[in-house]
């Protein structure tokens, strides 16, 4: 995105660009909304929501009105000023990862960006506050991962996510993300904790708030459908249908 600083908060253009470059790299949003994409796999980033792109990664990212984010670029000799790095990163890019901080990391990460833009150029500043951050999220991913007994998920991080993407596309990698998992422990987790697979869980999140939006609100059935995520009218007519025995419209009618 720019020559290589230990971190550094930028602005990203409404304009997509595609890239690569030779060191890890871990982004989190600040202000406004960023979108992603890295090797296929895409998402719309808000403040305390991020990602990390492996080096050599294809990715793709642009900036969806105001907006800033926080990046912190790791070199490849990162034992040089991150003590233990080899070991603290291990396995942490070994596959796009999308995430969401819990609060008490957001405030961390507040409070370094505060900092970071004081002292844009301070190298020191820039490389300790890339040490502390990448130490932070490997205590939560490790926290999110250690089982020493059943682990529970953070439904609270799953809904919030849902939710603020619930016009979008969501992949199982990405809710996966949210809670610093693997896809296929995530998949299991979920449905032992829920019942639901995710995509099902998706689709009740999006069919509930077509409920809501069918009668506390004038929008038509076409935009309905595109807020809660559904393709097209046809679509959304078809499945809410065949889940609620009615259709949108006779639905609508029926609550007025």
């Amino acid at each position: 995105m720019s020559s290589f600083k230990p971190c550094e908060i930028l602005t990203l253009p409404a304009e997509m660009t595609t890239h690569q470059h030779h060191y890890n790299q871990m982004v989190i949003g600040l202000n406004g909304q960023t979108e992603f994409d890295i090797g296929g796999s895409g998402c719309l980033l808000g403040p305390g929501q991020g990602c990390l792109v492996a080096s050599e990664q294809d990715h793709a990212f642009g900036g969806l009105g105001r907006n800033s984010i926080l990046v912190v670029n790791l070199p490849p000799l990162v034992t040089s000023w991150l003590p233990g790095g080899d070991e603290r990163l291990s396995g942490l890019f070994d596959q796009p990862r999308y995430f969401q901080l819990p609060p008490q990391a957001r405030q961390l990460v507040s409070a370094l960006s505060q900092e970071i833009s004081s002292q844009p150029e301070d190298e020191l500043l820039g490389q300790a506050c890339a040490h502390t951050l990448m130490c932070a999220l490997q205590r939560h991913m490790a926290f999110a991962q250690a089982r020493p007994r059943r682990p529970q998920l953070n439904m609270d991080l799953i809904d919030d996510y849902i939710r603020l993407h619930l016009h979008r596309k969501i992949t199982v990698t990405q809710l996966a993300g949210c809670v610093f998992l693997g896809e296929s422990q995530f998949h299991q987790l979920f449905k032992e904790q829920t019942g639901l697979s995710p995509y099902q869980y998706v689709l009740k999140q999006r069919l509930a708030e077509a409920c809501r939006l069918l009668v506390f609100s004038q929008h038509s059935l076409a935009d309905i459908a595109q807020r809660c995520g559904f393709s097209s009218q046809s679509l959304f007519t078809q499945v809410f249908s065949r889940h609620h025995n009615v259709s949108p419209a006779r639905y609508r009618k029926l609550h007025a």
